[in-house]
């Protein structure tokens, strides 16, 4: 881990503003995540007293969940409800009691793992992340209940790992919706796939994909930073990879 950094309490915990990283139980000079400065960090309590965490519907039984005020560059968390169990695939930043009850909190992959630990004890969750991106150092201080490998599927949510981006990067699946995250950049023009990381093993990672969701009837693409119409996404999405 780059940085000087002080050990210290597993209860401790700090956010930075920049990015939304959490740091559990030490203290950095710099964040781990995207480089900020220590100045730009506030104890998890104060973020849940300047931030909460919004729910917007996508559809009847998906939410995105944002914090709010906006915090830093987080990605979009879903809550997904899946009859008798209740995912969210990956998590805010920001910890609020508020939020519905969630079962089984599972990743993309290990970027932004929010404040995961503190959701994980709040709600007695069940925590999940590939075993490939669990061995990263940005994971240290968070719990993981399970460490996946390859695909799986659990009440109507799909699991596809596909590499590339991190080496445990995994798309989920659920009825008509496809939880992408971060993999591909669709707000930004032009789109483009996540240049951060294996530029080779994402294009694979892409590739594999396509082939999924060939099979697939989808209508939705969840990603990090947008919601929007499969049938416009898939489109760009196959020139990308071409």
């Amino acid at each position: 881990m780059d940085g000087l950094f002080t050990t210290l309490s597993t209860l401790d915990q700090y956010v930075c503003l920049v990015c939304g990283y959490n740091m559990v139980g030490f203290f950095p000079t710099r964040c781990p995540f995207c480089g900020a400065e220590r100045i730009n960090f506030i104890t998890s309590e104060e973020c849940s007293e300047k931030f909460e965490v919004k729910e917007i519907p996508v559809s009847t039984n998906v939410t995105r969940l944002n914090s709010s005020p906006s915090l830093g560059i987080e990605h979009a968390a879903y809550r997904i409800e899946a009859g008798d169990c209740v995912f969210m695939v990956d998590c805010p930043s920001s910890f609020d009691t508020g939020l519905k009850n969630i079962d089984i909190i599972t990743f993309t992959h290990h970027h932004f793992l929010g404040a995961s630990n503190l959701y994980r004890d709040h709600f007695d969750a069940y925590v999940r992340l590939h075993k490939k991106d669990s061995e990263n150092p940005l994971c240290l201080g968070f719990t993981f209940d399970n460490l996946f490998q390859g695909s799986f599927a659990e009440s109507d949510l799909e699991a596809f790992h596909i590499n590339g981006h991190t080496p445990g990067f995994t798309a989920y699946i659920f009825q008509d919706h496809l939880f992408i995250c971060d993999y591909v950049f669709y707000k930004i023009k032009p789109v483009s796939l996540n240049p951060y990381g294996s530029a080779v093993s994402t294009r694979q990672g892409a590739k594999d994909l396509i082939g999924i969701l060939e099979e697939k009837d989808l209508s939705i693409v969840c990603g990090y930073n947008y919601v929007c119409d499969y049938g416009e996404w898939i489109v760009k999405f196959k020139d990308l990879v071409q």
